[in-house]
């Protein structure tokens, strides 16, 4: 796998926990979207971790294809 899978065209609406760390899937083959269960195994793709500084509703990418990494920024639009 060299190119990431798009999980959906959307992003995750998940409410996060201040101070609780997440583990963003990068290669879209996470069966737990958006965040990472192992699935990336063997390829170059890694989870993002990502740290949530207050509590509240974070938009994860999930097309994987974001300029900003885990967070959305509309890419999906364009798919």
């Amino acid at each position: 796998m060299t190119e990431p899978t798009v999980a959906q065209k959307a992003p995750f609406a998940v409410e996060t926990e201040a101070g609780k760390s997440y583990f963003w899937c990068s290669c879209g083959e996470s069966a737990k979207q958006p965040f990472c269960d192992g699935s990336h195994k063997g390829s170059s793709f890694a989870p993002t971790k990502f740290t949530a500084e207050k509590a509240g509703k974070v938009f994860f990418c999930g097309c994987k294809m974001s300029s900003r990494g885990h967070l959305c920024d509309g890419t999906h639009k364009n798919l």
